[in-house]
């Protein structure tokens, strides 16, 4: 337990003499709005709900925001400039940087760059871009916001936050962890298939180029640069049999009954990767956040390289027209805005416990606002701009294909890179190059999602056994790894491509979407909307506007549970190359899905069962914040169940 002084915040034990309160000044802000000293806070918790009506006037229509206060880095007049008090040895953000650079890296991923080109140009090209920026305004931007707001305020991770929120909820911290585990055993696989690639792309000539090569078959047909060449319905790209039978290995593999042996070269790459993941986040924040201005700036260099050559190349204009031409028809659509929901949440990643773990290492006064609307702008723009170059390339794929680009710009996914992308740079001048360059972009891009997903365990991990975990920070990422890599091992397979493809479906798909909809729910509907916009005007001395309110307490649980029906409605059919998945595999995939999703009912039965009192006083206390302030004339004691 902890002394608050109610002016600055400082924290001194209870056996120290509180040093003598100064009399706090009223300051004005940016707008001329009189904003209260914290006298008034101390006296009355209740101070933003009364202050608000005065401060209506003075807030934006859309933003609903009153101006900033005369605090550094957007901090509000009414804080002092000492930072709301952690426990000692609990890391902040060394630069303001570092932390926006690891938001971008964990937001902007693979996804970017092989999924949301696809998905816009079959879903309407241009007009796409109508419902993906309504759902993001409405549903993914609000969301984004909401965690970094909490994060930042409650100072701790996705399992030891729910004390301080609602403690019923509990289990979905111990839920998100074990989705964050899914997730890990197949991504940081698809970084060892680029690094991989790199390595290959090291070779005078990449090996994806000819079709002289042992793992070649006699379909496999080189177009590039060869006038005599016919491509048929049976033929094969270099490329393609360069990924499939040398990457992968999948023709030794039956399924996933029959998934073979472990691909060697491949673990070894997994080794290094997981030995680069290690090093760059054993320290916390101080190691990874030196390590993301290399992995968060390099592609956006690479992605500039790469439009600059792509638009010099015949049929170029033709891919970028095919890319953005709107089909308006399309956008009356149920499809389209279901497309356009996934692309904006699984782009954004609320939900997965890591927007929670970085923002808990910021200053108390950081402006949250600001950080949410540059971090969902930079990663939607990255993903129009991605798209750019992405069909740049495949509109000289076509052109030498002599093809409509809608037959070369049929795959999505890491067919996308590894095949189709693979395929055009290595047709290129200086081929061995814009390989190389493209695929450590690739191998940055994963690493930096890589980063911020483990973080988003290893601060909810640590958070809620301090005493024991904290200190051993290095041994506990090491164990971690060390578990990450035995989960990926089954993805490592000659059969690990079909093993990858149902852990992303059903381990981590649908399963994170019903997660954060129960996250949207306890906070809005629980813990509060009103409690939420104090904890940001307590911060940053702005009170969220009625656009926000209502987008949390209404708009964004709608938002969620629209995903979660269309998901649901849809009949998954899923299928690989040549190989259909058999039925058990769907039974087998929804018992993953309910391996993390079943913590979330076992932790509430398990805290209304040891919460003492009866039945309805059990509830009203699971409900409750463990975390209060118990007031007094002249201090503020601050009471935390859980760190």
């Amino acid at each position: 337990m902890e002394i608050l002084h109610p002016l600055n915040n400082e924290v001194y034990p209870l056996n120290t003499e509180k040093p003598t309160a100064e009399p706090a000044k009223e300051e004005e802000d940016y707008n001329g709005v009189l904003l209260p000293n914290l006298r008034i806070l101390a006296e009355d918790r209740n101070a933003p709900s009364k202050l608000q009506e005065e401060d209506e006037k003075a807030q934006a229509s859309f933003g609903g925001y009153i101006g900033e206060g005369k605090g550094g880095d957007g901090a509000p007049a009414l804080h002092s400039e000492v930072d709301k008090t952690v426990p000692v040895d609990r890391e902040v953000w060394r630069k303001k940087l570092d932390f926006l650079l690891s938001i971008i890296g964990y937001t902007v991923d693979l996804g970017n760059v092989w999924r949301f080109p696809y998905v816009c140009y079959q879903n309407g090209g241009g007009a796409f871009l109508l419902p993906y920026f309504v759902m993001a305004m409405f549903g993914g931007i609000p969301l984004f916001y909401m965690e970094l707001a909490l994060g930042q305020y409650h100072r701790t991770g996705a399992i030891s936050i729910w004390a301080k929120i609602c403690p019923l909820f509990k289990g979905i911290g111990y839920a998100i962890c074990v989705i964050d585990l899914y997730m890990s055993f197949y991504y940081n696989t698809i970084i060892s298939w680029a690094l991989f690639y790199l390595y290959s792309s090291l070779n005078s000539v990449p090996p994806w180029t000819s079709c002289d090569n042992k793992w070649n078959t006699p379909n496999c047909t080189n177009y590039f640069l060869k006038d005599n060449a016919t491509w048929t319905e049976f033929s094969v790209s270099p490329a393609e049999e360069f990924y499939v039978r040398q990457v992968l290995l999948i023709h030794k593999s039956n399924g996933l009954d029959d998934v073979g042996g472990i691909n060697w070269h491949l673990l070894i790459c997994l080794i290094m990767v997981y030995i680069m993941v290690y090093f760059s986040i054993w320290k916390g924040i101080r190691s990874s956040g030196k390590v993301v201005w290399v992995t968060v700036t390099l592609p956006y260099f690479v992605l500039f390289i790469l439009l600059v050559r792509g638009a010099t190349l015949p049929g170029a204009w033709q891919g970028i027209s095919f890319y953005l031409h709107p089909q308006w028809g399309k956008i009356f659509t149920l499809q389209i805005w279901i497309e356009a929901a996934l692309q904006i949440y699984f782009s954004l990643g609320p939900g997965f416990g890591v927007l929670l773990a970085l923002a808990s290492y910021n200053k108390f006064n950081n402006n949250c606002f600001r950080d949410a609307m540059i971090g969902s702008s930079v990663n939607c723009l990255t993903s129009i701009f991605a798209g750019f170059v992405i069909f740049t390339i495949l509109g000289y794929m076509a052109k030498e294909r002599n093809e409509d680009v809608s037959a070369v710009a049929k795959d999505m996914g890491p067919s996308l890179v590894f095949i189709t992308y693979a395929e055009a740079l290595a047709n290129m001048p200086a081929s061995s190059f814009l390989s190389a360059i493209f695929f450590l972009m690739v191998v940055t891009l994963g690493l930096d999602t890589t980063f911020a997903g483990l973080e988003g365990v290893i601060t909810a991990v640590l958070d809620e056994y301090p005493h024991i975990l904290r200190k051993r920070r290095e041994l506990f990422v090491l164990v971690l790894i060390m578990i990450c890599t035995l989960g990926s091992m089954s993805t490592l397979t000659f059969g690990g491509a079909y093993v990858m493809q149902l852990l992303e479906v059903y381990a981590t798909g649908t399963t994170v979407i019903v997660v954060v909809f129960l996250e949207v729910i306890a906070v809005s509907w629980f813990y509060g909307v009103h409690q939420l916009c104090s904890n940001i005007w307590e911060m940053i001395g702005l009170i969220p506007g009625k656009f926000w309110q209502i987008c949390w307490s209404i708009i964004s649980p709608i938002f969620l549970l629209f995903i979660i029906i269309s998901l649901f409605t849809l009949s998954i059919e899923m299928k690989l190359f040549n190989y259909t998945y058999p039925y058990w595999t769907k039974v087998l995939g929804n018992f993953l899905g309910m391996s993390s999703i079943i913590w979330i009912p076992v932790y509430m039965v398990y805290k209304i069962i040891i919460t003492p009192g009866t039945l309805q006083e059990r509830i009203s206390r699971s409900i409750s914040p463990e975390s209060r302030l118990i007031e007094s004339s002249t201090e503020l004691v601050h009471e935390n169940a859980v760190y």
